[in-house]
């Protein structure tokens, strides 16, 4: 093991730190503006907040197969560590790949969300420096900067202090943990005379468990990150006994802090509007205090006051969850670079025993994002969806696996159990998608084709530089990422190809007046324009799915076919002996056994086995040295193989050597032996090798095993050895 791997992470964090992390990293930017899109919209209050405790309800499962896998691997990387020790290494490549990027995609919500709090609340203030448009949303230089200072000042924080980093994210988590409960109990005092205002209940029209069911498959994203303790266990300065409480207690307050943000956000609502179901479904049109219901519903029930405690609220959100995520994943990529995935320089500690390599990745990783501005937010909530339901559901099976192996019967059950759950909740996300049942949005699949892609080819990366071989060696995963592009790239096109029709479809009847005949709209040129428009996008958007697909089947065999060079390669290591170049003992070894099972079943063909021995080396390596003797049974090994050219030689020890002679070589047995056993005599008195060798045959029929054959030719051989004595050979060994 390298120096490097034994560098380990040294204990700061507290009870209270822990669980500010937790929580911190769970919670962020949208728990106060993107649950007004994501659940009210689609469930109501009642119905969303109904949802989000049975989300909470599955978490506490998962809380419970995290304290166990922490106790039982307590090493930085969390669900990578817990997969890599019970699952191999390409498992745990492919989930620290997709895991990576939930936790990126909840670091880019909250850095870019920024700009859109200084837009709220102070105006045009960044808005200077007009870029471009991107998807509809207009990018400025201003904002570029603002974000990009915010993920540097905190990515210094984090590599400069950890006492500093913990007692901001402690003071962040308690101030909005505070600051929402105020709030929820003023807006709840300020509209107990009209609880009206919580009309519907649940949306209309819908089935009320098809909601509740609906916010319940979505919810996992809303508690990403209260495992990211499980990334700093190294850091613990508590004994790890204590994390299962943890867990639960921070759990149940996101809970709280949500339903309290669900409810304050229909408590009130401006007077133009019937009720909260139009005013949530206008906010696209809306900005200022307006734009954020909960926001909104603080300042009719408590004005200016709690307008200001929420923002501090929300800075809170945003500062704990940026920490909170930098932290995650500068210890996730600390330990890849332990185990070489990453490079090295990623796991170095700096003097504050900080990952400081690992941080300035991620700060990198951040640019790009802030070029795009918040059109990336859309992404967000499927990716973390999808991230939620591999994370948990590998960290079910791991629990489950070695609970099974342990007799940890509690633990069993909620592995199996939460697997169970998690295997339903990737049908309903994939089937709801499949089917434009309001799954996954195309942004959302792209992102996830690029980065599927992008890590099949930096898995070749990987196994380039693994020497150990810990790679490569469970293609099932690979298949299941190639068969996971193609579905995704196929579903992304068909929505596509419904989209180019629809708009074909919409600009066909703008320009033909009604009544107009078939013959006369087929004819005219604009049709011919339309027809011919639509059929090269959908052949392109075609092109884009074939183009992909072989890429990423490329990409997969090319890997495949390097693991098995690298696997014959150290197979003709293992079978060929270094010093001589003929077949090995452990070569031998596995012919015997073959050997051994074609007889026992009379599937043998007629063999004959020389077994040779070299004489007089220990005299060699007494008067010349062991370079010589070295030399003499290179020597022997040259001359056994270029007498015997059509059979398998092996070096069966030191000075020992085997001939396994069938066809032609077996039929010609006698005559090659005897030319051998002359080429031996010559030798005597020269210098040169002398090998004393005896023959033994096996014929099809015989009851002898295959070690009867090979101990009557070691009988022989001895014989000879006497033989070639009498001739003056040197035979002291």
């Amino acid at each position: 093991m390298s120096d490097y791997k034994k560098t380990m992470l040294k204990p700061y964090l507290s009870v209270l730190g822990a669980f500010a992390l937790a929580v911190g990293t769970a919670i962020g930017w949208g728990s106060l503006v993107v649950t007004n899109n994501e659940y009210l919209l689609h469930a109501g209050p009642v119905g969303s907040a109904a949802g989000m405790i049975i989300g909470a309800a599955v978490m506490l499962i998962m809380a419970r197969n995290f304290a166990y896998l922490i106790n039982k691997f307590p090493e930085a990387g969390g669900i990578y560590t817990y997969v890599k020790d019970i699952f191999g290494y390409d498992r745990a490549f492919l989930i620290s790949w997709f895991i990576s990027l939930t936790y990126m995609a909840m670091l880019w919500a909250n850095a870019t969300s920024l700009p859109l709090f200084m837009r709220y609340f102070f105006g045009d203030i960044f808005r200077f420096g007009y870029l471009y448009t991107f998807l509809g949303y207009d990018i400025f230089l201003g904002e570029i900067i603002l974000t990009l200072f915010a993920a540097a000042v905190f990515g210094l924080i984090c590599m400069k202090s950890k006492s500093l980093t913990q007692g901001i994210i402690i003071s962040a988590v308690l101030a909005f943990c505070a600051g929402i409960t105020v709030c929820f109990i003023g807006i709840m005092a300020g509209n107990g005379s009209s609880a009206n205002t919580f009309d519907p209940f649940f949306l209309p029209d819908t089935s009320l468990l098809r909601q509740v069911i609906k916010i319940a498959f979505i919810t996992p994203w809303a508690f990403v990150g209260f495992e990211s303790i499980s990334h700093s266990v190294e850091e613990f300065d508590f004994p790890k006994k204590k994390v299962i409480g943890i867990f639960r207690v921070a759990i149940i307050v996101t809970t709280a802090l949500y339903v309290f943000v669900l409810l304050m956000s229909v408590s009130a609502y401006p007077e133009r509007y019937s009720s909260w179901l139009e005013y949530i479904s206008d906010l696209d049109s809306l900005s200022g205090i307006e734009g954020l219901p909960s926001f909104y519903a603080a300042y009719k029930y408590m004005g200016n006051a709690g307008v200001m405690i929420l923002m501090i609220s929300l800075l809170g959100l945003v500062f704990s969850s940026l920490i909170g995520n930098m932290i995650s994943l500068s210890r996730l990529f600390f330990d890849l670079s332990r185990d070489k995935i990453l490079p090295r320089r990623f796991a170095v500690l700096n003097s504050q025993n900080v990952p400081e390599s690992a941080i300035i990745l991620i700060m990198a990783f951040t640019i790009p994002i802030t070029l795009v501005g918040r059109t990336a937010v859309g992404w967000i909530v499927d990716v973390t969806t999808i991230g939620a339901i591999l994370l948990y559901g590998f960290a079910s099976a791991s629990s489950y696996k070695a609970s099974k192996a342990d007799g940890e019967k509690i633990v069993k059950v909620t592995g199996l159990l939460g697997l169970a759950i998690m295997i339903v909740f990737g049908v309903y996300v994939f089937v709801t998608s499949s089917f434009g049942l309001g799954g996954m949005s195309r942004e959302s699949q792209l992102i996830f084709i690029v980065w599927s892609v992008i890590g099949l080819l930096y898995f070749r990366f990987v196994m380039v530089r693994d020497h150990g071989r810990r790679f490569g060696k469970n293609l099932t995963v690979w298949i299941f990422l190639v068969v996971f592009i193609f579905m995704l790239t196929m579903i992304w096109v068909c929505e596509e190809c419904y989209t180019i029709s629809a708009s074909n479809l919409l600009a066909v009847r703008n320009h033909f007046a009604p009544g107009e005949s078939i013959e006369s709209i087929n004819e005219d040129p604009f049709m011919i324009d339309s027809q011919r428009n639509m059929m090269i996008m959908i052949l392109g958007s075609a092109a884009a799915v074939v183009g992909t697909f072989v890429i990423a089947l490329g990409t997969m065999l090319s890997n495949w076919f390097y693991v098995r060079k690298c696997e014959d390669e150290a197979r003709e290591i293992a079978y060929r002996d270094p010093l001589t170049g003929v077949k090995s003992k452990h070569a031998f070894a596995e012919y015997e056994s073959k050997m051994e099972d074609d007889i026992k079943k009379g599937d043998a063909e007629d063999f004959a086995l020389l077994v040779c021995d070299v004489n007089g080396l220990k005299h060699v390596n007494d008067t010349l040295g062991h370079k010589a003797g070295d030399q003499y049974i290179k020597d022997a090994g040259k001359m056994i193989s270029e007498m015997f050219k059509h059979s398998p030689v092996f070096r069966t020890g030191g000075d020992e050597f085997v001939v396994l002679m069938n066809g032609q070589d077996y039929q010609d047995r006698m005559d090659l032996v005897a030319e051998f056993d002359r080429a031996v005599e010559q030798n005597i008195g020269t210098g040169r090798v002398v090998i004393s060798g005896g023959l033994a045959e096996y014929k099809c029929g015989d009851e002898s095993t295959f070690h009867e054959v090979f101990e009557r030719a070691d009988k022989l051989m001895y014989e000879r050895k006497q033989e070639l004595k009498s001739m003056g050979a040197i035979t002291r060994e």
